[in-house]
C-alpha cells in the first residue's frame, strides 16, 4: 500500500463529482432535490460518498457539476466542506449557466465536463479523475491513479466483475491479457453479444473470482483522464462518456480497466435505493459507516442525542435528534429529528425525518388548520414505505403497499416498485389509509 500511495500521491489529480440529472428513476425523492442531494442512511446525503472517497484518497480538489434542482445540494455541500485558508484543497460548485458561447444546459456527462473545460483547466493537474454522485462504495483512488500511471494510460475505466443477468443492465467492457481495453457493448442485450464479451477462464482465476460462472466487466461510471487527453477527447460534439467518448477512445487511445472488487451500488432507482438503506439495519451491512479508518463525512448539525421513551426497536438505525414514544420500530432506518407518537408500528421502512423542529407557535398554527403536526401521529403503521423530509403523517393511518399495483400515482402519495413513498412537506391527515 505505501508503494500505491506513493506512486499517487505524486501525481496531481483534480476530481470531478458528476452531479447527474433530473434523477427520474428516483422521482419522487428527485422531485424538489437533485440525486447527489437525496438523504442516505439518515444523517448523509448520496454526494458525501465521492466526497469522503476523495479526501480519505487524499484528494482535496473536487469539483461538483450540477444542473437540476441544485439549491439544497449547494446548502449542503457549503455547509459540509470547508477547507483550512492555508491548505489548497476545496470543494466548488459549478452550476449549469447559459453563456455568450452555448444556450444550452448540460446535454451528457461528457457536454458538462465540456462546458466547464475552461474553469477545470486553469487548475494545475496531470489527471482527471470523474466520479459519479449518485453511487455506495468506498474506494483508495490513490491504487487506480497508481495504476493508472504504472500502465501508462491515456484513459482508465474503472470496473467491477458483475454475472450474466446484470450484465445486461451495464456497459461491458472486454480487456486483453494486459488490462487493455479492446471492446465496449452498452447494455449487450443478444446471447451472442454476452457470449463474447465473457471473462476467460484465465482471466477469472487472474482476478480470484469464483470458478464455473460467467463473469463480466461491467463500467462503473468512474474515469480517469490525462489531461492532453481529455481536452483531445473533448474536442467535438458528442455528450456522453459512456455512450461515445469511451467507445471512440478504445479505438484511438491507450485505455486501460482497473478492476474493483468491493462492494459498490449504483442507487439509481427506487429499489436500489430502499434495499441499500435497509441494508444499514443489518447486523453486518455490506457498507460499513463504523469503518472509521475511512469515515464517510457530512454536515455538522450540533443535535441532542436522540430520546426513546419506553419503545420496542428491533434491527434499526436512530439518527441524531429523534424523540421515540412507545412504539415498535423493526428492520428500518430513522433519520434526523424523526418524531414519532406513541402507538406507532413502523417496520421495514426509511423515514427521513426533518430539517427543523417546530416552535411551539407553529405547532397551534397546525391545529387550528386541522393538519397534522411534523412527524408521524398516534397510532399510525408504516410498511415497506420511504417517508420524505418534513412529511405530516396524522394519527390512526395505514401506509403500506399491500394489495396495491407496483406502480401507482395517488393524492401525496406514490408508489415505485412495490414502495410507498410520501414527498417531501407531504400532509397526511388523520385516518388516512394507504
Amino acid at each position: 500500500m505505501s508503494q500505491v500511495v506513493t506512486r499517487a500521491g505524486k501525481a496531481r489529480v483534480l476530481a470531478v463529482v458528476m452531479g447527474g440529472g433530473q434523477g427520474a428513476r428516483l422521482f419522487p425523492l428527485t422531485q424538489e432535490r437533485s440525486k447527489p442531494a437525496v438523504p442516505l442512511a439518515g444523517k448523509y446525503r448520496l454526494v458525501d460518498i465521492p466526497i469522503s472517497n476523495c479526501i480519505n484518497s487524499r484528494l482535496t480538489q473536487i469539483y461538483l457539476l450540477t444542473q437540476f434542482n441544485s439549491a439544497s445540494l449547494h446548502r449542503h455541500v457549503s455547509h459540509s466542506y470547508k477547507f483550512d485558508h492555508f491548505s489548497r484543497g476545496f470543494v466548488e460548485i459549478l452550476a449549469a449557466e447559459q453563456t455568450p458561447t452555448s444556450a444550452t444546459w448540460y446535454q451528457g456527462t461528457a457536454d458538462a465536463v465540456r462546458k466547464n473545460l475552461i474553469h477545470l483547466l486553469n487548475n494545475d493537474f496531470e489527471h482527471l479523475l470523474i466520479l459519479s454522485g449518485d453511487q455506495l462504495y468506498r474506494m483508495d483512488f490513490r491504487e487506480i491513479i497508481a495504476a493508472h500511471i504504472e500502465k501508462e494510460a491515456e484513459l482508465t475505466v474503472a470496473t467491477i466483475p458483475v454475472g450474466r443477468e446484470l450484465a445486461k443492465a451495464f456497459g461491458i467492457m472486454h480487456n486483453d491479457e494486459a488490462g487493455r481495453i479492446s471492446r465496449f457493448v452498452e447494455k449487450p442485450g443478444t446471447q451472442e453479444l454476452l457470449d463474447s464479451l465473457r471473462l476467460s477462464d484465465a482471466q477469472v482465476a487472474e482476478q480470484g473470482l469464483e470458478a464455473g460462472g460467467d463473469h463480466y466487466l461491467a463500467s462503473m461510471g468512474i474515469y480517469i483522464f490525462k489531461r492532453a487527453t481529455l481536452t483531445e477527447l473533448l474536442d467535438n460534439e458528442m455528450t456522453d462518456f459512456g455512450k461515445h467518448i469511451i467507445p471512440r477512445a478504445i479505438e484511438t487511445h491507450q485505455v486501460f480497466s482497473y478492476v474493483y472488487q468491493g462492494y459498490w451500488e449504483d442507487i439509481g432507482t427506487i429499489r436500489s435505493f430502499f434495499e441499500a438503506n435497509l441494508d444499514m439495519v443489518s447486523t453486518v451491512p455490506k457498507f460499513d459507516f463504523f469503518q472509521m479508518e475511512t469515515p464517510i463525512y457530512t454536515r455538522p448539525r450540533f443535535m441532542p442525542a436522540s430520546k426513546i421513551n419506553g419503545a420496542a426497536i428491533d434491527q434499526a438505525v436512530i439518527s441524531d435528534g429523534c424523540i421515540i414514544d412507545r412504539s415498535r420500530i423493526s428492520q428500518s432506518l430513522i433519520g434526523v429529528r424523526c418524531l414519532i407518537s406513541p402507538g406507532c408500528r413502523v417496520h421495514r421502512s426509511v423515514l427521513m425525518g426533518s430539517d427543523f423542529y417546530e416552535t411551539n407557535v407553529s405547532k397551534l398554527e397546525s391545529d387550528k388548520k386541522g393538519i397534522p403536526r411534523i412527524g408521524v401521529g398516534e397510532n399510525t403503521r408504516i410498511e415497506q414505505s420511504i417517508i420524505d423530509k418534513n412529511a405530516r403523517i396524522g394519527a390512526n393511518c395505514v401506509i403500506t403497499p399491500d394489495d396495491k399495483p407496483e406502480h401507482f400515482d395517488g393524492e401525496n402519495y406514490y408508489i415505485r416498485e412495490g414502495i410507498v413513498i410520501i414527498p417531501k412537506n407531504a400532509v397526511i391527515q388523520n385516518d388516512t389509509v394507504i
